[in-house]
């Protein structure tokens, strides 16, 4: 049995994410979104949806980019921290101890603690109502060398604890249970045994 509840944004679980943006080191900021998503492979767009009032708005919209940094367990304090509080008040890279990098691409910094750093430039704004969803172009990944798998080259991004939010909490990602495809692929046919 299931009860109703009105309409809402009940999709869970979502990446937590840390959105870095600013074109100089004076309007550097950093803020937490869950809104985030891919929407097209060919070219490589995502959105984030952000609320007009949140510091960081004016300047994604006069900067038009900024990059996503996917969080792990280790920077969950760190990520929870710059939702809360606002860029207004605080310099959230020296207060979280986070290390502004050099994007490759854009003029916004990347958090270098951060396992994969997605450079994004805004190709439009929508207003929706509570938030404004910023439709970007991917132009850059950059990945921590951290992850490569020395003998394959393999990116093996599960190592890094990635950190995901649900229903107002923090989780850490469970065991993993299949791969793509695995529902589907066909199983190995068994070698005559000689004799």
């Amino acid at each position: 049995m299931k009860q109703d509840w009105k309409p809402g944004t009940m999709i869970y679980p979502l990446p937590a994410v840390m959105i870095s943006c600013g074109s100089s080191e004076n309007e550097y900021n950093i803020f937490t979104v869950s809104w985030v998503g891919t929407i097209n492979s060919n070219p490589p767009m995502c959105y984030i949806s952000v609320r007009p009032e949140r510091h960081s708005y004016e300047i994604i919209k006069r900067n038009r980019e900024f990059v996503i940094n996917l969080t792990t367990e280790d920077l969950a304090r760190a990520t929870d921290w710059c939702g809360v509080r606002s860029g207004k008040d605080y310099n959230k890279f020296e207060e979280m101890k986070l290390t502004a990098g050099e994007a490759s691409i854009v003029k916004a910094p990347i958090i270098n603690e951060s396992p994969l750093c997605i450079e994004c430039v805004v190709k439009d704004i929508i207003p929706l109502g509570s938030h404004d969803m910023f439709i970007s172009d991917v132009v850059n990944v950059k990945a921590d060398n951290r992850y490569f798998d020395p003998e394959t080259g393999r990116f093996n991004l599960q190592l890094s604890k990635l950190l995901a939010y649900a229903h107002g909490h923090y989780y850490g990602l469970g065991r993993e249970i299949g791969k793509f495809g695995w529902s589907v692929k066909k199983k190995p046919k068994k070698k005559k045994q000689q004799g």
